[in-house]
């Protein structure tokens, strides 16, 4: 762990200092094209989603996002550097505005609508991102996409475009969970829909079944007239545990806080949060820092259940 960290620190420290170098000169879009590459690599992520100390991401990040975005400056048509710069901003927003407004009291309403819309417009910014990185790869997706021609939107796709696709339709439908008055994104959604099912299409266990998480939350939050289905939702649910091999928490918040909710099962709700709990965080590396945010989502839950379930509301009150 340690050493991933110093490896990552290092890349960072060689980028600055090659930016500074570059800056001074003339700069080939090449070697420019080579520190973006460096930072980008799949593998340079672990230092941030491997790391047990929330806190510590949550300051390094954005860092992290300006850093790539002045990369982009330069080369504004490297698709991996545009992936991971809205990739970053998608996991920001999340882990560090959208989540905290959520747990806001009904006394800070103000201030949990202003992170609401600032967690909608980082979505916004990382979809806009990875469609840019999309657009290099395949010109004629998002036309294709608009006019809601799915066969020629995904038209060559293949298992390499898979985090394209998966970043693109989760950062465009977490800007409508961010602000579900927004009726052009509610729109939207078949489009963010689609992509994700591409995913599937693509590579069925892609990064330890996080699509399938992401159709957990789909098929249970959704009426039934939009595709809304619990029955499709425990599928989801059971892919989404054989994927993970049970390591990750977040399946099981998934199901509690959208089927569970939905049918008032408030004993199923508190088994599946108290599952999610007992999880060893430290075995899946990749999931480590998800884990541990999703472990105190999962606390705060348990500890706000009557703000869920009727039954519990007539318990507080006696």
């Amino acid at each position: 762990m340690v050493n991933t960290m110093i490896s990552t620190s290092r890349t960072f420290v060689v980028a600055i200092s090659a930016i500074a170098v570059l800056c001074g000169c003339s700069a080939t879009k090449t070697t420019m094209n080579f520190v973006a590459g460096a930072l980008s690599r799949e593998g340079n992520s672990m230092v941030f989603s491997g790391d047990d100390d929330p806190e510590l991401v949550g300051d390094a990040l954005p860092f992290a996002i300006k850093l790539y975005e002045s990369l982009l400056t330069s080369c504004p048509r490297n698709p991996a550097l545009l992936l991971v710069t809205g990739k970053s901003l998608c996991m920001y927003s999340h882990a560090f505005v959208q989540v905290p407004a959520e747990e806001m009291s009904y006394n800070e309403l103000t201030e949990k609508e202003e992170m609401l819309q600032r967690a909608k417009h980082l979505y916004l910014r990382a979809k806009d991102d990875v469609f840019s990185a999309i657009a290099i790869r395949h010109p004629h997706f998002e036309d294709n996409l608009t006019k809601g021609d799915f066969s020629a939107a995904f038209k060559g796709f293949s298992a390499r475009d898979t985090s394209y696709l998966y970043w693109a339709g989760v950062s465009w439908m977490a800007a409508f969970t961010a602000d579900k008055s927004d009726v052009g994104l509610s729109l939207d959604i078949p489009k963010a829909v689609a992509c994700i099912k591409k995913v599937l299409d693509l590579k069925d266990s892609y990064s330890d079944g996080a699509a399938h998480e992401f159709f957990i939350s789909y098929y249970g939050a959704m009426p039934e007239s939009m595709g809304g289905s619990e029955f499709k939702a425990r599928q989801q649910f059971a892919l989404a545990l054989k994927y993970s091999k049970g390591e990750k928490v977040s399946p099981y918040i998934a199901l509690a806080t959208t089927v569970c909710v939905k049918t008032q099962n408030q004993a199923e709700f508190t088994t599946l949060l108290e599952t999610a709990l007992k999880i060893n965080v430290y075995k899946s590396v990749n999931n480590r820092l998800i884990n541990i945010l999703d472990q105190h989502k999962a606390r705060w839950l348990l500890d706000h259940t009557e703000d869920f379930f009727l039954s519990a509301q007539g318990d507080t009150a006696q």
